[in-house]
Formats: structure tokens, C-alpha cells, sequence
């Protein structure tokens, strides 16, 4: 029980402290987390220079990808850099205000993410359902009507509760237990009532992936009910539907784990529920342009293609 005079004290720095337990180990994590690191970077660099440089690649389906690519490429730059600097030297300590602007900016593109799964789906029920008029939906100016309001209630949560969080008193510790500034990570600090932070966590999960998901179904039910009638007509577009919804599953899967391990009673360790956490926001900026370089033929010849003209252009210097 802290005094009344502790309690007028807040901390303004923060030292992250995560996998600390693991003591002369915690260095040697800087190899897989580094290697993922550089995998995220390189894939998702060469998606994007494959959709900008081809100009077959330049239909809606694969600008969305190239989206996806560019927020897959910005999540990891946001904590990786300063993990990986405090496993190799304890480079540690961030300011309130360092925190909070991580935390923004992993959330906010992490809520991205799962929206533009949401627009994904929706170029394909217009590809599949709504065919002699896709490229009138798929027109900047027509499909920027269903990009606003998603933008706007993604922005305006993200704003909300990192706002929330940066109200708060830290009087108990400035040692957060996690390798970056999650937004419970840092709250559950705080030495007064975090009740309406904890609210807004829960609307902003609940209004963001869990809206979207069931819009998500709803569109592929109506897409998979529209090709069962039609025969195989759209299987070709139903192919890139089983990557989103591969995509889709993988997403969802981490952030259901990630989300619980705060907020369910479980046996989880601290070491195992950052490394949950970590690979929640890894994972998919590593294997998301893999999965869609295998399975899109197109982005799949494309990189071939470009791994041919490399081997030509080094055998010849």
C-alpha cells in the first residue's frame, strides 16, 4: 500500500524491463528477433517494389497488397529498433512521453491491419459478386467512401485511450515488465483507477477487429454463396479470398492471445506473455507478403522474374 505522499509523485521516465528474468541469456534474443527483424524489412521492401515497378500490378487488388506491405514494413520499425538495442547493451529507459507515441503508433497501424482486411474483402465481393461494376466501386473517389469512416473511428479510439493512458500517475514503479509500450503494459502501473482505461481497451478491441471481423464474414459468406451458384466461373478470385482469409486467421489468432493474456486469469509467465506479444506484432509483417507471394500467381511470377534479372545483372558485373 503506497503512502499519500507516494501518491503525488508520477513518473514521467520508464525503464522496459521485459525478459530480464533470463539474466546472461537475454542478449542471445537479439538473433531470432533480429533475423524476423530482417525478414519483415526485406520481404515486405520487395512486395512493394514489385507492385510500384510492375504495371500489371497496378489493379486494386494488388494496391491494397502493396497497403498491406507498407504497414507491414512500418509495425516493426515503431519497437523493434529498441528492443533490439536494449537485448545487446540494456539500452532500457523511455520517456512518458516516448511511450505513449510508441504505444500510438503500434496500435494504430495494428488496427490498420485488421481493417484493411476488411477492404480486401470488399474488393472481392465486387470482383466476384458485383463484376460489370467493379471498376466503377474500385475508383479512388468511390472507394474512398467505405475507407473514411473506418479511418476516422480507428483514429479517433487510438487517440482516446492513449490520451487516457497519458492522464494517468505512475507512483508504484517506472519499470515496466515488457520489451515495449503496450498499452495494459504501461496502465497497469498506474496507482489509481484505471477502470474507464481498461473500458476503453476493451471498446476499442471490441469496436475495431471485432466489427470488422463480422463485416469480414458477412462478405465472404455472401462471396462463397455467389460462387457455389455459379459454378467455376470465379475460382480464380476465390483463390486470392483463401489467402485473405488465411491472412485473416493469423491476425486474429494473435490478437485474441495477445489481448487475453492480460485480461483473462491464466497461468501465463511474464517472459511467455511478451514473447505472445512480440510475435503478435512480428509475425504478421513476416509472413504476410510470403503467404501472398506464394499463393498470388501474378505477385509470384513477378518475383521470379525479378530474382532472374538480379542473378543476370550479377553475372555480368
Amino acid at each position: 500500500m503506497m503512502d499519500f505522499h507516494a501518491q503525488n509523485v508520477s513518473f514521467t521516465e520508464f525503464r522496459l524491463n521485459g525478459f530480464y528474468s533470463l539474466g546472461q541469456w537475454r542478449p542471445f534474443l537479439f538473433i531470432p528477433f533480429f533475423l524476423m527483424f530482417l525478414l519483415a524489412i526485406t520481404a515486405n521492401c520487395i512486395v512493394i517494389y514489385l507492385i510500384i515497378c510492375q504495371k500489371s500490378l497496378h489493379s486494386p487488388m494488388y494496391v491494397l497488397i502493396g497497403v498491406m506491405a507498407v504497414l507491414d514494413l512500418i509495425m516493426p520499425v515503431f519497437f523493434a529498433p529498441s528492443m533490439l538495442l536494449s537485448f545487446l547493451f540494456s539500452w532500457s529507459g523511455i520517456s512518458l512521453t516516448g511511450c505513449l507515441i510508441q504505444m500510438f503508433g503500434i496500435h494504430f497501424v495494428g488496427t490498420f491491419q485488421i481493417t484493411l482486411l476488411f477492404w480486401m474483402a470488399l474488393d472481392r465481393y465486387f470482383a466476384i459478386c458485383k463484376p460489370l461494376y467493379y471498376h466503377k466501386y474500385m475508383e479512388i473517389p468511390n472507394f474512398l467512401k467505405f475507407v473514411f469512416a473506418p479511418a476516422i473511428r480507428n483514429g479517433l479510439l487510438m487517440v482516446t485511450m492513449v490520451s487516457l493512458a497519458g492522464r494517468l500517475s505512475f507512483c508504484a514503479t517506472n519499470v515496466i515488465d515488457h520489451c515495449f509500450c503496450e498499452h495494459m503494459a504501461l496502465v497497469q502501473l498506474a496507482c489509481g483507477d484505471i477502470s474507464i482505461n481498461d473500458i476503453v481497451g476493451l471498446l476499442s478491441a471490441l469496436l475495431i477487429p471485432a466489427a470488422d471481423f463480422i463485416l469480414i464474414t458477412v462478405s465472404y459468406t455472401v462471396i462463397f454463396t455467389s460462387v457455389l451458384k455459379s459454378g467455376k466461373a470465379h475460382m480464380k478470385a476465390l483463390n486470392t479470398c483463401i489467402t485473405h482469409l488465411i491472412i485473416l486467421s493469423i491476425s486474429l489468432f494473435s490478437v485474441l492471445i495477445a489481448f487475453s493474456s492480460y485480461r483473462i486469469r491464466n497461468n501465463i509467465s511474464s517472459n511467455n506473455r511478451i514473447f505472445i506479444s512480440i510475435i503478435y506484432l512480428f509475425f504478421p509483417s513476416c509472413f504476410n507478403p510470403i503467404i501472398y507471394g506464394w499463393r498470388t500467381k501474378e505477385l509470384r511470377q513477378s518475383f521470379l522474374k525479378f530474382i532472374n534479372n538480379a542473378k543476370v545483372f550479377a553475372l555480368k558485373k
